[in-house]
């Protein structure tokens, strides 16, 4: 009897042992599932926030405005060249003045015109080489001066050029330290995002696992239990056929068939009430065995625990 209440006891606790640990593995369950839901949210809230994508490029500007006809600033230094008057002029005042004084000596001396007329072609044949020598230094001049004139707009032409290719190469510097600027920028805020949205993911997988493992567990756990309480019943029926009516009271055609290995008789019988069953059975006497396999009845007779022997109870004969 001990042995069905302990069995009975035993299945109770493993019952309710299963229905607590699957009720916690259903709140562990909901738990991951509300957890989920929370991260869903989160993740969602993230890619709706993530940055545009930019045209890195969308700040380039056209830099044609920096470029400047220089083409004004060349000339001609040579087209302000002359004639060098000056000397012939020179020589025609002096050729002048030379013929006055010489007629003004004639007139004073009284010398004749032959005299005059030689004297006035001395003045103006030494006045002739003084004038070619003044008109050869001013042509001179003239060219000196405009080859440096030349020299001159040829620097500045040069500076010009110089100095706007600089101003443009800087503001062509400057643009594209602003492209890579906004592409580096862009790529970092990418990266981070990219792995927030990785972590949050990763941790939306991690709690579906734990819910859909926690479901796992809690079914199991139920299984189990449902199973306790099948061995239970088991355990029911099974004692309930190991548990005859074995008095020698109720029996009839008794007849020894046989010895256990323990050394207890083995009897065929049959029930005087059919009502314990019908036909030829296999079995002990109560009066024969240990008393710890005796279950004394309400009824006055005397039950056999065969659980306790290592005799088998069975029909043999049928009817």
């Amino acid at each position: 009897m001990s042995g069905v209440i302990a069995g009975v006891v035993g299945g109770v606790l493993s019952l309710a042992g299963s229905i607590f640990g699957s009720s916690k593995a259903n709140k562990r369950a909901r738990r991951a599932e509300v957890e989920k839901a929370r991260l869903t949210g989160e993740l969602d809230t993230l890619e709706k926030n993530r940055q545009s994508v930019i045209n890195p490029y969308a700040g380039v500007t056209d830099l044609s405005s920096m470029v400047s006809d220089l083409s004004s600033m060349a000339n001609n230094p040579f087209n302000s060249l002359g004639v060098a008057t000056g000397a012939a002029e020179m020589q025609a005042e002096q050729t002048d003045l030379a013929l006055a004084n010489t007629l003004d000596t004639i007139r004073a001396s009284g010398a004749s015109a032959g005299g005059a007329t030689a004297l006035a072609r001395m003045a103006m044949e030494s006045k002739k080489g003084i004038s070619a020598d003044i008109e050869k230094q001013e042509a001179a001049n003239q060219q000196l001066r405009a080859q440096g004139e030349q020299n001159l707009q040829s620097i500045k032409m040069n500076e010009a050029k110089r100095v706007q290719g600089a101003l443009m190469g800087e503001a062509g510097r400057q643009q594209e330290a602003d492209v890579a600027g906004s592409k580096f920028v862009f790529g970092e805020k990418e990266r981070r995002e990219t792995e927030q949205l990785n972590r949050k993911q990763a941790q939306i997988t991690g709690q579906a696992q734990v819910a859909a493992q926690a479901r796992s567990d809690s079914a199991g756990m139920m299984s189990a239990g449902i199973g306790a309480v099948g061995n239970v019943a088991s355990g029911f029926a099974s004692n309930a056929s190991l548990k005859k009516p074995s008095d020698r009271r109720l029996k009839n055609s008794i007849k020894m068939i046989g010895v256990s290995e323990s050394g207890l008789k083995i009897y065929s019988f049959k029930y005087n009430d059919t009502a314990h069953g019908e036909g030829t059975y296999q079995g002990v006497m109560s009066d024969e065995i240990p008393l710890e396999a005796v279950i004394k009845h309400s009824d006055g007779f005397d039950r056999v625990d065969y659980s306790l022997l290592d005799v088998d109870f069975k029909q043999i004969i049928k009817q």
